[in-house]
């Protein structure tokens, strides 16, 4: 199977899925790209789940937006530059103000799966200072997206 059918496979439930080159300077001394980058790479593939569904619409509006609430990674392989890395995000459970998500970063250069990992995101009030529901517009557009209801908590 070529490096497309590797990935494709890998990343099939995946309904975003962002392309990112490493970095040189994405490495540390130890020669291979340092942990808090693959935390930067979910964050990015988070930010264009959540501008896809209007979360990041509504916060430039209502100032209502996600805030990571727990973020966590298993690493499968090492990488080093140079690489581009295909990171996949999808929605797995909607509660009533948060939203969990699973993350694969897939290298190109390995065809390999490089590592795994999960976040929560809150959908917070920045005025009150507070979470607060998961609004039914955004419900229905993740629904939409993912290709399936959630279950109501």
């Amino acid at each position: 199977m070529g490096e497309d059918g590797v990935m494709a496979e890998l990343l099939a439930d995946y309904r975003v899925v962002v392309e990112l080159p490493v970095q040189w300077g994405e490495q540390d001394a130890l020669g291979h790209v340092n942990h808090v980058n693959y935390f930067r790479w979910y964050e990015t593939s988070r930010i264009v789940y959540a501008e896809k569904v209007g979360l990041m619409d509504l916060h430039r509006g209502e100032r209502v937006g996600p805030i990571l609430a727990s973020v966590a990674n298993d690493y499968r392989r090492q990488l080093v530059f140079p690489d581009t890395v295909h990171v996949g995000v999808r929605v797995t459970r909607i509660g009533v103000a948060s939203i969990s998500l699973e993350h694969k970063i897939f290298s190109r250069s390995q065809r390999a799966l490089a590592a795994e990992g999960t976040s929560t995101l809150v959908v917070f009030d920045y005025n009150a200072q507070k979470p607060t529901r998961v609004p039914d517009a955004i419900r229905a557009a993740i629904e939409a997206m993912e290709g399936r209801e959630f279950p109501r908590s």
